[in-house]
């Protein structure tokens, strides 16, 4: 399992990486959620690096 943390606001970033995030299920800033390590996972977490933080679990 995955802990994703969103450290960064989505406010002004594009509408594609606004999308990723909402997919994810990450909402508001300093939310965090946790999701199965996967391929289709990480690809998500590799587009919008820059605005989460991620802990294994």
């Amino acid at each position: 399992m995955l802990k994703i943390t969103l450290v960064r606001s989505m406010i002004g970033r594009p509408e594609k990486h606004r999308k990723i995030l909402r997919g994810m299920g990450l909402t508001r800033l300093n939310r965090t959620v946790e999701l199965e390590d996967s391929p289709p996972v990480r690809g998500m977490i590799n587009k919008v690096s820059h605005l989460v933080e991620v802990r294994k679990d």
